[in-house]
């Protein structure tokens, strides 16, 4: 288990609840072990209760953070079959994509998916789409859209993927395409964010009938180290960024971009992920019986209204 800098305290205090197991398991006397539990479970409470915008953004980053193909195979399971390619230039890494079944409804599963150690996050691009995976991504769409079966999209991206060769190939367009597209497709989109929600490229496979977040997740424009070497030309003034960029779940419910939170169990979606697949699982279920029974065309207008009615405007 890796600790983040707010979380030292706790750090120490499992440590000193390791060794009192091991203590207890030699002598077989109760060493203070409840006692170190108690207050580990009360400094969990004082330090989680309001963390700051950009302890949420690490928490949204922390390394032992379920991923997308976790969560796929927590919820389909053995049922899930990975879908590969855009038919036009290459598979995606990055962005995966399948079909899988969550009780006896099938769903079309598309997510982005980084690594764990440098072989794999090379291997998926550090989860950073290139045009193909937003294409890979609207041709599964499309399919689950001509079968008539419900989409789910994960999101968890530090961005579309920046090079040369993505823009030549036609990043902005691939992702402009998808956003269209979404507005018009006729199946239930569920869209959940289950880790960083960066810019377009969170914003290609986003539009969605219902969009959840984690609880310590986040979702905006720009990261907030970009925002500050924008603003102030140093990533010094992350934290301030981060607060200003109103881009913690709980702001963007109040802000009315997104329907609700997922809440994450005391610690984050890494401490305890089975108790964190299960509150996903029993979301895409009740969202997709709230939207099964929408006709095609109420479904699409709904949802070209909820995306007409944010932000502001004038005319004159």
């Amino acid at each position: 288990m890796e600790y983040l800098d707010f979380e030292k305290p706790i750090e120490e205090l499992e440590k000193n609840l390791q060794k009192c197991y091991e203590i207890a398991k030699e002598t077989g006397i109760d060493a203070g072990c409840k006692k170190i539990e108690k207050e580990i479970e009360k400094k969990q409470k004082e330090i989680f209760k309001n963390l700051t915008p950009w302890q949420r953004v690490q928490l949204s980053r922390h390394p032992d953070r379920p991923f997308v193909l976790d969560y796929i195979k927590a919820l389909a399971g053995d049922t899930f079959l990975e879908l590969h390619g855009d038919r036009n230039f290459a598979d995606d890494k990055a962005m995966i994509g399948g079909l899988g079944k969550i009780g006896d409804q099938s769903y079309m599963f598309i997510g982005m998916q980084k690594g764990r150690n440098t072989k794999e996050r090379k291997y998926r691009n550090f989860g950073m789409a290139n045009p193909e995976g937003y294409r890979k991504a609207l041709r599964l769409m499309k399919m689950a859209e001509k079968f008539g079966i419900p989409v789910v999209t994960l999101i968890d991206t530090p961005g579309a993927y920046p090079g040369i060769e993505a823009e030549e190939r036609g990043q902005g367009e691939a992702i402009a395409r998808n956003i269209m597209e979404m507005t018009q497709l006729e199946t239930p989109i569920i869209t959940i964010i289950i880790g960083e929600g960066a810019s377009g490229g969170a914003l290609g496979i986003g539009v969605g009938d219902r969009v959840f977040m984690l609880e310590n997740t986040w979702y905006s424009v720009i990261s907030p180290e970009s925002c500050s070497s924008i603003l102030w030309r140093s990533w010094e003034h992350k934290e301030k960024a981060a607060e200003a960029l109103k881009l913690t779940s709980k702001d963007m419910k109040k802000l009315g971009l997104i329907d609700d939170i997922i809440k994450e169990p005391i610690g984050g979606a890494h401490r305890k992920p089975e108790e964190t697949y299960q509150a996903v699982a029993k979301k895409i279920i009740e969202t997709y019986n709230e939207l099964e029974s929408i006709p095609k065309d109420d479904l699409v207008k709904q949802r070209m209204d909820k995306y007409a009615k944010m932000g502001e405007f004038s005319e004159k």
